[in-house]
């Protein structure tokens, strides 16, 4: 039986790859006349995956990594104006409005009245937090919880913390390699739904996925059906 079903947030209940990938763009042209689009966005990749550790997920991290790449990128002529608009474009993200999923508010509603539901996510504890209100979805919700990854250790924090047996929880999510991996690896259940588009650093190799059946939908609206079906 299935007691508590987590849920991944960004591009799970709400639409979010799409604004970093809108910001990029403003980015590139911001930086056009100094390189090439694609050597700008190879550069940016790389400084965000190696300041995660530092700044974490998040749009704040981000910036900091767009603004270290331009001083970079320039070799220091960026000038005044440029990280000025940079700053918008961050402050543009965070104030981007919140578009649910398609089939979102109406299942977390109908498995609200049955099951415990938890967000699971990772990013920046003021961001995050805001979302979940801004969505209006936070009242079909139990406990939100905003790590800073979701390895195998932090499902384990987590589960500690809220009396959570993985033989009776369900994930759920976008990420292979964080929401769906680490919790069958602890013995729970997990489904995977994808996204429109996926961030590279969140794609599984095949050496991960090698041996490990996936459980799929389409759409968050197969979600009440397949719970039913597992339970």
């Amino acid at each position: 039986m299935i007691e508590t079903i987590g849920f991944d947030a960004d591009d799970t209940l709400w639409h979010n790859e799409r604004i970093f990938l809108q910001a990029k763009e403003k980015y590139t042209r911001l930086l056009a006349r100094y390189h090439e689009v694609d050597w700008i966005e190879e550069r940016l990749d790389a400084t965000e995956v190696r300041n995660i550790r530092q700044f974490g997920y998040g749009v704040k991290g981000f910036t900091l990594s767009m603004i270290e790449t331009a001083v970079e990128l320039t070799e220091g002529r960026v000038t005044g104006s440029e990280i000025s608009d940079i700053i918008v474009y961050a402050k543009e993200m965070l104030a981007a409005p919140i578009e649910i999923l398609p089939g979102v508010r109406e299942t977390v509603e109908e498995l609200a009245s049955i099951h415990r539901l938890i967000v699971i996510t990772k990013g920046d504890l003021f961001d995050q937090e805001a979302k979940v209100a801004r969505s209006g979805l936070g009242g079909f919700f139990d406990e939100v919880e905003i790590v800073s990854n979701k390895k195998p250790e932090a499902y384990k924090r987590i589960a500690e913390r809220h009396g959570i047996e993985f033989e009776s929880f369900l994930m759920v999510g976008n990420s292979l390699r964080s929401d769906i991996l680490p919790v069958l690896s602890l013995g729970g259940l997990a489904v995977h739904v994808p996204y429109e588009t996926e961030w590279w650093h969140e794609r599984a190799t095949d050496g991960e996925l090698e041996g490990i059946e996936i459980t799929r939908i389409e759409s968050m609206a197969e979600l009440p059906e397949l719970v039913r079906e597992l339970s």
